[in-house]
């Protein structure tokens, strides 16, 4: 029996500790996201309004009597 395999074995109790710590920082950056994606923008200058149409003019009805 090859003994150096058992090196690679994971039991729950390994697993769920890092799946758990994983999901934790997920969330943490979900919770945040918002701030994440402006800090990143504010970083590399992009900006998503730059070209943005101008909005049209609204103009009131004719009112015909």
């Amino acid at each position: 029996m090859h003994f150096d395999i058992w090196a690679f074995y994971a039991g729950p109790d390994q697993v769920m500790t890092v799946t758990s710590a994983l999901a934790s920082l997920f969330g943490l950056l979900l919770i945040f996201w918002n701030k994440v994606v402006g800090t990143f923008f504010k970083v590399f200058g992009l900006s998503q309004k730059k070209d943005a149409p101008a909005p049209a003019a609204v103009e009131p009805p004719n009112k015909v009597v």
